[in-house]
């Protein structure tokens, strides 16, 4: 059954490619634009779906885990290797842009931290309160 993650995995990627090479094609470049980004999207998107469907067996899950755990960090540092010589030859603008978006990230951690913190869980007793 775990190959079955592997296939779901696969027809993402595939998909993704076509409508973004598609969508490459639409806007003029002549390139994939985003597939890869879409073909995640799908796989988030499709196994949600199908998991609450209760068409997705645990063992398929493992599988579209265990394959989204490896793929998402390589493609991600494909990607960023490509867009870091594709912006260093792009010329100063592409650079500080990059330079923000790192630094806006880097600032916004503590804010999503916080918000994913258990501040409001209910078993915590208030501060004062010795039971």
């Amino acid at each position: 059954m775990v190959i079955y993650g592997t296939a779901l995995l696969a027809f993402c990627m595939l998909v993704g490619l076509v409508i973004g090479q598609l969508l490459g094609i639409t806007l003029g470049v002549g390139k994939n634009v985003g597939g890869v980004g879409i073909a995640m999207l799908l796989l988030i998107v499709l196994s949600d779906w199908l998991r609450r469907r209760d068409r997705l067996p645990v063992p398929t899950q493992q599988g579209v885990l265990f394959w989204s755990s490896i793929y998402i960090p390589i493609v991600v540092a494909m990607a960023a290797s490509q867009n870091v010589v594709k912006a260093a030859s792009g010329g100063w603008l592409a650079l500080v842009a990059g330079v923000a978006t790192v630094l806006a990230c880097l600032a916004l951690v503590p804010v999503l931290s916080r918000i994913g913190s258990n501040a409001a869980d209910p078993t915590d007793s208030p501060p004062g309160d010795k039971a």
